[in-house]
């Protein structure tokens, strides 16, 4: 008895995490819009209180004792919607709009770059009692390519179209976290796929296919990717050839989604997203050793998605993206995977970070 009440105690006390004063981006005291960082570092704020603000409803911590709201009144956002899955009534995500002291503020600063008016971001996987069942559900089901077809996502998606209608979408953001990312990738995919451009904000996005990155041996691993991509453009051809002669450069869904460029935050050491390293970077070889029509089909399709589609599903693999601003946490010393594919580095002010721009030609 005497153990389950210390349990509790140890459940009801808040982690450092959690805590902003202690662990939060406190250098950011102004926030120059302008810079890359405070960007990322505000972004990955307002996922960290997602998580947090689903913390708070589990331990009943309301009013003066929540710890969520600081995440986003530090930077001036106010929650003005909270997105709740109709599963397990947990709290997946919230609209966060922002709120200037000076009420003109977006029209005085003109052309200049600006706050977003509104950042909907989304929480990725919660291992605790009430969420875990849930979350680990969704997991699996992005594995599978069926991320589209569970609640979560539409309700996502419904929130994001239901603020479009109400500015452009130059000033909104979406932002998530893991499987959050993965939800705010998919929605900002299909919103590019009519013309509908947002800036994207994606920390440790799942990368649904074998993380050959994570291989030692550089010959065995780029002997795999060709291997790979080999097999992935001959199944394409076998599959779809035929189709895919009717489909004109113009209307092929791959060069439609390439002006949209998402950032994407990756760290090697972490499995769950670090293929998307070698993704970018493979196909850019495979261009320079004059093979490239072989990679562009491969880059198109994944072999699970494929094999998906033949059999009448969603065919279409959430990693496959065509341009992407990628930037890697190159910190050096070595990492657990709790930390590596954690939302806190990426708020940290750190000179590691190693940016490259990938644009599908």
């Amino acid at each position: 008895m005497k153990g389950n009440n210390k349990d509790e105690e140890r459940e009801a006390k808040p982690s450092e995490r959690e805590i902003f004063g202690i662990c939060g981006p406190l250098h950011l005291t102004c926030v120059d819009w302008r810079i890359p960082d405070h960007r990322r570092s505000v972004a990955a704020s307002l996922v960290q209180g997602i998580y947090i603000l689903e913390r708070d409803r589990q331990q009943k911590r309301a009013g003066h004792k929540a710890l969520a709201p600081i995440w986003w009144d530090f930077f001036h956002f106010q929650c003005i919607q909270i997105l709740v899955d109709q599963v397990d009534s947990s709290t997946f995500g919230a609209i966060f709009e922002y709120k200037p002291y000076n009420s003109d503020y977006f029209h005085l600063m003109g052309s200049q770059s600006v706050p977003p008016k509104y950042v909907i971001a989304f929480r990725g996987t919660l291992a605790k009692p009430d969420t875990r069942k849930r979350d680990y559900y969704l997991d699996i089901q992005l594995a599978l390519n069926g991320l589209t077809r569970n609640s979560r996502y539409q309700t996502a998606f419904q929130a994001v179209e239901s603020i479009l209608v109400q500015c452009s979408p130059r000033n909104v953001w979406l932002a998530g976290h893991s499987l959050g990312a993965a939800i705010a990738l998919q929605v900002g995919k299909d919103m590019a796929k009519k013309g509908c451009y947002i800036e994207t904000y994606l920390f440790n996005p799942p990368y649904t296919s074998a993380p050959v990155e994570k291989l030692d041996n550089p010959y065995l691993k780029s002997g795999a990717r060709i291997a790979t991509s080999v097999v992935t453009a001959g199944l394409s051809l076998a599959l779809k050839g035929t189709k895919n002669k009717y489909i004109t450069h113009q209307h092929d869904p791959f060069t439609i989604l390439s002006s949209w460029i998402p950032y994407l935050f990756v760290n090697p050491r972490d499995p769950i997203c670090c293929e998307y390293i070698g993704y970018f970077e493979h196909r850019e070889k495979m261009e320079g050793w004059g093979v490239g029509a072989i990679e562009r089909i491969a880059t198109k399709n994944s072999v699970v998605g494929l094999l998906s589609g033949a059999v009448g599903r969603d065919g279409e693999a959430l990693h496959l993206i065509p341009s992407a601003f990628v930037v890697k946490n190159m910190i050096v010393r070595e990492q657990e995977l709790k930390v590596a594919h954690g939302i806190h580095q990426w708020w940290e002010p750190h000179t590691y970070w190693q940016p490259k721009l990938y644009q599908y030609k």
